[in-house]
Parts: C-alpha cells; sequence; structure tokens
C-alpha cells in the first residue's frame, strides 16, 4: 500500500517538510515560516509538516508536476494571490516556465471563469516582474 508511512515521527516529517519547501520556495518560505512563528508557531509546524512533508514529499508527482496543479487550484480559488505568486515563483524554481504558468492559469478560465483567470495572469505578471527586478532570484 502506498500512502503515509505511519513509522514516520513527527521529527521526521517537520525535516522532510522543511527540505521541501526550501528546494521550492527558498528564501522566501523560510521568511514565510518565521513570519508565522511569532503569531502561530503550531501552525508554521502543520505547513512545514502537512503539505511539504506528507504531500509534496510522495513519489507520484514530480515538484513541476505539483507546482501546475497548485497553481491551477489556486487560480480556480480566486481569493489567494498572495499564495498564488508564491507559488508561480515556486513553479518557476522546479522548471516551469514563465509560458507554463500562463498556459496553467489560461487553462482555468474554463473552469473557473474569466474573473478567476484574469486575476491569475494580472498575479503572474506581478511575479515575472518581481523575478525580473531580481527581487526574488530564480534557480533555473
Amino acid at each position: 500500500m502506498t500512502g503515509f508511512d505511519h513509522s514516520t515521527n513527527s521529527r521526521d516529517r517537520y525535516q522532510q517538510g522543511w527540505q521541501k519547501l526550501i528546494e521550492i520556495h527558498g528564501q522566501a518560505g523560510e521568511q514565510v515560516m518565521d513570519s508565522l512563528k511569532e503569531i502561530a508557531p503550531d501552525f508554521a509546524r502543520y505547513i512545514i509538516e502537512f503539505p511539504f512533508g506528507d504531500i509534496y514529499s510522495r513519489p507520484g508527482l514530480d515538484l513541476k508536476s505539483r507546482q501546475i496543479a497548485t497553481i491551477a487550484a489556486l487560480t480556480t480559488l480566486g481569493n489567494a494571490q498572495s499564495q498564488l505568486r508564491a507559488h508561480i515563483h515556486g513553479a518557476l524554481n522546479v522548471g516551469c516556465s514563465r509560458e507554463e504558468v500562463v498556459e496553467v492559469i489560461l487553462q482555468m478560465a474554463v473552469y473557473a471563469g474569466f474573473p478567476a483567470a484574469l486575476n491569475g495572469i494580472f498575479v503572474a505578471k506581478e511575479a515575472f516582474a518581481e523575478r525580473d527586478a531580481n527581487v526574488i532570484s530564480e534557480t533555473d
């Protein structure tokens, strides 16, 4: 049976999650976690252990595919612009091209509507401009 390894302890999940967080988001992810530790340290730990330690670390999809799925989901939500921006940067960090990011967001116009896709495109434009201004350096 594939899935969660119940023998994995919390410290292992945290370490594995931290490594995935840094691999995807780099210093920006570390800064978000540090800012959460001031107000909600348990929440920061949950984010590191569950999404990054348990889900992003699974073998079924590579990080590029996971970031594409995440961009699609966040675009369809329509109310998660800062998270979408962070995951656009993460997608670029793990090998997605700008064209792929835009195509994923455009595809969401079919399922989430034009307003959600339009908002996503504007977030992508901002993320690309941030990278161009060297606010966040690309690792690819």
